[in-house]
């Protein structure tokens, strides 16, 4: 499926927080000129910088060529680093393929998060969370790419993004029926519900996300009324 090339730049936050968490060993070597605390903090601060561009490049490649054709020389090319430099910071390729989907993801969660922000209904905030799903894959075209082929060229990746989202998700509505919303729901009927609720996301952003040339447009009104009005009376779609 066709992708812009204009692919937007994950935001420096999120990458900032996947980079600090997953840092390799395979970092260089102490430098002995950099024994001052001032020159540990410059060269540190530029080895953040380097990663991030590579992680940033990265989802740029995916998101244009795939997984299969993001090599070290192009993501290496685009972020303007050396390849030698590209293995001080990531054990292999498959190593950052393997980050980059949670990186994406966390982002994702962010942007989530910030759109629910200050709403304490349940049913509005769930609205909330799936206007901001679409939102986002506005925001960055390559992430359903990223997302769809990760299953087969990054699994490790894959399955540790479908573990943060889910594990979000399920913190939330727990943190929900703490105040008092789910009602009908019992403790151990939260993840089935989380599971439901994720894979109505994925397939209806399959179905609805793209436009012409393979632009990610937002999602039909009718889409968002179906799905609240299934949220609110179940298969009946009207009160009882």
């Amino acid at each position: 499926m066709p992708f812009d090339v204009r692919v937007a730049r994950m935001t420096a936050s999120a990458l900032q927080t996947m980079a600090t968490k997953t840092r390799t060993k395979c970092t260089a070597p102490e430098d002995p000129n950099l024994a001052h605390p001032a020159g540990r903090s410059r060269r540190q601060k530029k080895a953040d910088q380097v990663r991030l561009a590579l992680f940033d490049a990265a989802a740029r490649v995916v998101g244009k060529h795939g997984y299969a054709g993001a090599s070290v020389a192009r993501i290496t090319s685009l972020a303007g680093v050396a390849q030698g430099t590209f293995y001080n910071y990531f054990a292999s390729r498959q190593d950052l393929l393997d980050q980059l989907l949670p990186a994406m993801g966390e982002e994702m969660l962010a942007h989530i998060a910030a759109a629910v922000t200050g709403e304490t209904d349940e049913l509005a905030r769930e609205e909330r969370r799936f206007r901001a799903f679409f939102d986002f894959l506005r925001k960055r075209p390559a992430f359903l790419r990223i997302l769809n082929e990760a299953e087969l060229f990054a699994p490790r990746g894959f399955r540790r993004h479908f573990d943060n989202i889910a594990a979000d998700y399920r913190r939330a509505l727990e943190r929900a029926q703490g105040r008092g919303a789910l009602p009908g729901f019992a403790a151990d009927e939260i993840e089935p519900l989380v599971i439901l609720l994720m894979a109505a996301r994925s397939y209806t952003s399959l179905r609805y996300a793209y436009g012409t040339g393979g632009r990610v447009k937002p999602p039909p009104e009718s889409l968002i009324r179906a799905y609240m009005k299934l949220l609110r009376h179940g298969l009946k779609g009207c009160p009882a």
